[in-house]
């Protein structure tokens, strides 16, 4: 019996259509929106006839995305308040920035930015591919461009195993050093050949998961014109020629890890590549679902260890639940981090991963095989649906709620509430919860490294309870915590705690 898949609706993919220099100029410029952005992308565009995607490569400087690249990392210079206590930025009383308007210069949106980090905003496309489903081979490639890639394994990073019980999914994925996206679709069909079911998936790879998500919607298309007429590829042959990748001479599809991001750019370069269409959008999709195991979660990314969550199809979802636990350890401080493994989102992986994953020090990605429980070697941190474990004993303490965990929660939670009226009022149209997400955990780590790197320059580098107090943390529930992360990312600091009958 072939079940409905869950997931959430998918973003249109469209290119943003330059501004239309016949527009009246308003009175009152006022700084980007992020309702008239979303506006300006559901506006018609120059699609392509039967292809779902259109040809312009015009960007407007002004709703310009600022994605994750090899070797830029955004970093925002932090203000500390004379009490010690971290700096906050103000944005409708959320604690933000209002995001400013970028230059009119089109050539130069980011006038910061080297030739090569403008590079990459481009299309980085490196291949197209079709997966099929063949009751006697299994999954194997069906068509590619180009011919001479290697996709050994991308038949199965994309299509997920157990894929045959739903009718449609989504999938990110790693390649080596690239990126994936793939939709696949799962049809009836009257054929004893096919078993009564016809299963393909369509995908590409790209250097950068960041611009994935545009073609979202040109894939689901895709797949399901494949299913209606398997060989007829003259769309994404055009795709591909229209898209494909003029790496420079040094590209190596390098990974990345999460991104650092500017607090006062949050707005206009927030991870849109994760966003969804949901009312709820994936991050609130994300506490609802752990509640305040989030702060377990938060600790464990920050600590860079391998996370590893297990789930049945549909798995699109939960490739948005591995991004939001890298978000979780965001640092904006510069110099924080530059020593210890980046967290890297490994996406979907299946048992063909498991020799990549042995050399891996740092990871989050998801799984649907329940083989990898067993496998404990390649992971510090297993997850399966709510329930949050870990098999290193020095880690036990960590998957423990402190009182001051729980307190972070409730405040992230009121934030939510307050955002979440003010929207409903018409009060706030600036922000989202995404925004909120980010910036909520950015913040907290910021204070607890802000603190570190003080008392670590001071002439007596004690971190002592008040110090543990000032940064979020409980003195006595979260000393494993702070002992791991000391070592973790070096501080030479000697840390001393009050004894529990001495508050």
């Amino acid at each position: 019996m072939v079940e409905q898949s869950d997931r959430a609706p998918l973003l249109d993919w469209e290119e943003i259509p330059p501004p239309d220099p016949n527009q009246a100029a308003q009175p009152t410029p006022q700084p980007p929106r992020e309702e008239d952005s979303a506006a300006e992308k559901s506006a018609p565009t120059d699609t392509a006839a039967g292809t779902g995607w259109s040809s312009s490569t015009t960007i407007d400087a002004t709703t310009i995305i600022i994605p994750p690249g090899p070797t830029r990392n955004v970093t925002a210079a932090v203000v500390v308040k004379g009490d010690g206590s971290p700096g906050r930025t103000e944005l409708s009383g959320h604690g933000w920035d209002r995001p400013q308007p970028l230059g009119a210069d089109r050539n130069a949106p980011f006038p910061g930015l080297s030739v090569k980090d403008q590079w990459e905003e481009k299309d980085q496309i490196v291949a197209v591919f079709v997966v099929t489903f063949d009751t006697r081979s299994g999954n194997m490639i069906e068509w590619c461009l180009p011919h001479d890639i290697n996709l050994d394994g991308v038949e199965f990073k994309s299509m997920a195993s157990g894929s045959h019980r739903i009718t449609s999914d989504f999938i990110y994925f790693r390649k080596g050093g690239y990126f994936g996206l793939a939709c696949f679709a799962n049809m009836p069909v009257e054929s004893e050949l096919e078993r009564g079911a016809r299963m393909k998936s369509v995908g590409i790879l790209s250097p950068s998961y960041t611009l994935l998500y545009r073609y979202m919607h040109f894939l689901e298309n895709q797949v399901r014109h494949q299913l209606q007429c398997p060989g007829q590829y003259s769309p994404l042959e055009a795709f591909y020629e229209d898209k494909k990748a003029i790496l420079p001479p040094t590209g190596n599809g390098l990974v990345t890890a999460c991104p650092t991001w500017s607090v006062t750019n949050i707005s206009r370069c927030m991870h849109p590549e994760m966003k969804i269409t949901h009312p709820a959008g994936c991050m609130s999709q994300f506490i609802q679902f752990f509640g305040e195991q989030i702060m377990v979660l938060w600790k464990f990314a920050l600590l860079r260890k391998r996370i590893l969550i297990f789930s049945p199809p549909p798995v699109g979802v939960v490739c948005y639940r591995v991004y939001c636990c890298c978000c979780l350890a965001n640092v904006s401080l510069p110099g924080i981090g530059v020593s210890v493994p980046e967290l890297r989102p490994f996406f979907y992986i299946n048992i063909a991963d498991i020799s990549a994953l042995e050399t891996e020090l740092s990871y989050v990605a998801c799984t649907t095989e329940k083989i990898f429980e067993e496998k404990k070697e390649l992971y510090d941190v297993y997850i399966d649906n709510q329930n949050v474990k870990t098999h290193r004993s020095h880690l036990q303490q960590l998957l423990r709620l402190t009182a001051s965990d729980k307190e972070k929660y409730r405040k992230l939670t009121e934030q939510r509430q307050l955002l979440l009226y003010s929207q409903e009022v018409g009060e706030d149209c600036t922000s989202n919860e995404e925004e909120l997400f980010i910036l909520f955990f950015m913040e907290l780590n910021n204070r607890i490294f802000q603190t570190l790197s003080e008392v670590a320059g001071s002439a007596d580098p004690t971190l002592t309870g008040e110090h543990v107090r000032a940064m979020g943390l409980d003195p006595q529930g979260d000393r494993a915590f702070l002992a791991d992360l000391l070592e973790v990312y070096g501080f030479d600091v000697t840390l001393v705690i009050d004894n529990l009958c001495c508050p």
